[in-house]
């Protein structure tokens, strides 16, 4: 299984970005997440995707401004993220977890992308 982040940049401050990542190869799937991490952090949680029943959760710095989905085929994974601040700035990994764990915890999550920049600047 490989996952294939893309969709980051270099965008002002209120503005928005869509991530992708791509999922090949076949594994279950329980959940998939988006993480971020920047210069001198921990990775952190930002959202996550239960597949079967489409639950979203949020960090609560992403509630109300980042959206998590995925395409019908489940092939693919999304964040919309609008009103982006400085302290969005951060590399942004999608993670794949294949059984039940701690959504919150990065360790739990089985396959990682390679992360895409996100640099919002002021």
């Amino acid at each position: 299984v490989q996952l294939q982040a893309s969709g980051g940049g270099l965008v002002q401050v209120g503005g928005s970005l869509r991530l992708s990542c791509a999922k090949s190869g076949r594994t279950s799937i329980y959940r998939m997440g988006w993480f971020r991490q920047a210069p001198g952090k921990e990775r952190e949680f930002v959202a996550a995707l239960r597949w079967s029943s489409l639950t979203q959760t949020y960090a609560d710095s992403a509630k109300g401004r980042f959206a998590i989905s995925r395409d019908a085929a489940g092939n693919t994974v999304y964040l919309t993220m609008d009103n982006l601040k400085p302290e969005d700035t951060a590399v942004y990994y999608c993670a794949l977890e294949r059984t039940v764990g701690n959504l919150y915890d990065p360790s739990d999550y089985d396959y990682w992308g390679q992360g895409t920049q996100v640099t919002v600047s002021s």
